[in-house]
């Protein structure tokens, strides 16, 4: 136990019971709510020393002055309980979930004495069927247009309707069809609220339904000679067809459900939602949710469902009879009894295996890494957003002047060889690709001695004499080959204490140490370590500037990571050239026909000879080449699939 934690409660007075627990600073205001099935246990994993806390739960807990707990009777109660403590607090330390836009959803509000279909951007009257949301208005309206071909209903404003009651006249709406016209008596009441169910039936997924009817209602007025009905019931049907066109059937079985998928990282998730009813998706929906402690998938995955299903104040979606996830939540159970009672009805949750359903899963996940990756763009390319990050980066490390030119190197390596490095580049907060530099490291392969000898590498060619440090120098004539003399403000090196010492001394070497700021970025992204301090600098999470950090560290492990790829690409491509009878464009047209150095490696005698060029004799040679080189093929093939993942 750290000493620090003087308020620590003993051991034996926490309950072995399921709870929820709260985290009180020293204002009273509640940082943090949590669970357990068994409070003790949990909340012991606190006051674990200090060191050995994550960074982002360490100021958690340096944070608190006050640890409260409650014990209830079910782990059901206790995620019933947890949920409506965060919605009543809004505790920093949780997730914060927050939605990407505000988006179109069809009404019908059924009310009113007359029902409408309409355009909404919220769901506020009870009563009223949506259904959504969409991505555009005007995919939308074209649904609404199609739609009132067939179920002729009121889609006029109040006003409207009012005026041709008095008036005894109906609307244009009315004279062309497009209105059963109820409000001068055309239809009653009751059959015209009929026609607004009939709506509600065919958006709720019955649509093949009603084209089964409408076929068969025209068949039957052609058989009988009515052509005119005949051609009626045709528009109709082409109305509706056209309204299913713009979705896609993605289930065969035309089930109905929501498939949700998470894209996240350490900073910022993604959730994503497709609507499918009677197998088509019927509406998408976004949230964007900003990232404080660390908690395990099941865990984000349980409060996801929660906040998508429960939570009034976000315009929750409707519960499905189905709902299939990218994983099961934690405490699966309890959720589906929560969303049971929300929805009156069973709920499924299930993971998808195989077939359409996994298709359909990969790709909400997809959707939900494009969500995110235009959102931290988005971000990236605000200006007052920028400004901020910048002016608070320079508080953090005491610089008189935001760094307006920024550099971020990071050493990547195979097991120690093929060491290269990377420099990416930052003016005024956004990346500045042209100056982006590639380095071969030579003579080493641990990581503090490259540093020390990329970051040497460069500022071997800055000139003394140009601009004064925090600001560029004026153009010169070929930035391509001369932007290597503007200064940078701020060099950031991937790593903590001993990478800055290292980097720090090139920069005493070249007598740069009081001309340009330093300081590296612990693998976490949650420190930034500067020269000769014991302790790091701690960045405000979810602040612009960590964001910044962040996406500069991420730009040059990329930048480096691809370097290394094409590196090895490149060394294999040599090996191979080197093989009796191949040579270097033997050996890239190999490349360029198997795809990849694996797939050459697992090639046959008789795969290797529909190369052309690559006779009998030449692939046996290779398959001999093949089998004395097949480890370091694996070893290529094997950090490859594992740069693709990070």
């Amino acid at each position: 136990m750290a000493e620090d934690i003087s308020w620590r409660p003993r051991t034996g007075d926490i309950p072995s019971k399921p709870g929820v627990y709260r985290w009180l600073d020293v204002n009273g205001r509640v940082i943090y709510v949590g669970k357990a099935k068994n409070l003790r246990a949990r909340l012991s994993s606190y006051f674990a020393p200090l060191h050995t806390l994550h960074e982002r739960t360490r100021r958690m807990v340096t944070t608190a002055r006050e640890l409260r707990w409650t014990i209830v009777g079910s782990e059901f109660e206790a995620l019933q309980l947890e949920y409506t403590w965060i919605k009543e607090f809004d505790p920093p330390f949780n997730v914060q979930f927050k939605d990407d836009k505000s988006y179109p959803y069809l009404a019908v509000t059924m009310s009113e004495e007359i029902p409408r279909v309409t355009i909404t951007r919220g769901r506020h009257k009870k009563g009223d069927r949506y259904f959504g949301p969409y991505v555009k208005v005007y995919d939308l309206r074209s649904t609404i247009d199609s739609l009132l071909k067939v179920f002729p209903m009121r889609s006029c404003k109040t006003s409207t309707l009012k005026r041709a009651q008095r008036m005894g006249k109906p609307c244009l709406l009315g004279d062309i069809g497009k209105c059963s016209a109820p409000c001068v008596g055309r239809v009653s009441i009751d059959e015209h609220r009929e026609t607004a169910q009939h709506v509600i039936r065919f958006m709720a997924g019955q649509d093949q339904t009603y084209i089964r009817d409408l076929r068969q209602r025209m068949q039957r007025a052609s058989d009988d000679l009515e052509f005119e009905q005949a051609a009626r019931l045709r528009d109709q049907l082409q109305a509706l067809d056209s309204v299913l066109a713009a979705t896609a059937v993605v289930l065969s079985d035309h089930e109905n459900a929501d498939v949700l998928g998470i894209s996240d990282d350490d900073l910022h998730a993604a959730v994503h939602v497709f609507m499918v009813r009677g197998g088509r998706i019927r509406g998408v929906r976004t949230w964007l949710i900003d990232k404080e402690l660390e908690m395990p998938d099941d865990e984000f995955l349980a409060q996801a469902l929660q906040h998508v299903y429960l939570d009034d104040a976000d315009r929750p979606l409707t519960v499905p009879v189905q709902i299939l996830l990218p994983e099961m939540p934690a405490d699966a159970e309890a959720v589906t009894e929560l969303l049971e009672r929300r929805r009156g009805g069973p709920v499924h949750l299930r993971v998808p295996q195989r077939g359409e359903k996994l298709s359909l899963q990969q790709t909400v996940t997809t959707n939900a890494a494009e969500a995110l990756r235009q959102y931290k763009m988005k971000r990236a390319s605000d200006y007052v957003a920028r400004s901020s990050a910048l002016n608070e980066i320079a508080q953090a490390l005491g610089m008189s002047e935001a760094p307006l030119r920024m550099e971020c190197y990071d050493i990547s390596h195979l097991g120690g060889t093929d060491v290269v490095a990377s420099m990416v580049v930052f003016e005024d907060g956004l990346p500045k690709k042209r100056d982006y530099r590639k380095f071969s490291i030579v003579g080493t392969n641990d990581d503090t001695a490259s540093i020390h000898q990329v970051i040497s590498r460069r500022l071997a060619h800055l000139r003394e004499q140009e601009s004064p440090a925090g600001s560029p120098t004026a153009a010169p004539r070929d930035p391509r080959q001369n932007s290597f003399q503007y200064f940078p403000s701020l060099i950031i090196v991937d790593g903590g204490a001993p990478q800055v010492a290292a980097a720090k001394r090139a920069l005493e070497e070249h007598g740069f140490a009081d001309r340009i700021a330093l300081a590296g970025i612990a693998k976490r992204l949650e420190e930034l370590w500067t020269p000769d301090d014991d302790y790091p600098v701690i960045l405000p999470r979810n602040s612009e500037a960590m964001f910044m950090v962040q996406r500069i560290r991420d730009e040059a492990h990329r930048f480096a990571i691809t370097y290394q790829r094409s590196s090895r690409t490149k060394a294999y491509e040599t090996d191979l050239a080197a093989v009796p009878g191949i040579g270097d464009r033997r050996a890239r047209d190999l490349l360029r026909h198997f795809g990849s150095p694996a797939r050459v490696a697992e090639a046959g005698i008789e795969e290797l000879c529909a190369v052309p060029g690559i006779g009998e004799t030449t692939a046996q040679r290779l398959a001999e080449w093949q089998h004395r080189n097949r480890a370091k093929v694996d070893e290529h093939e094997g950090e490859r699939e594992r740069d693709s993942a990070e």
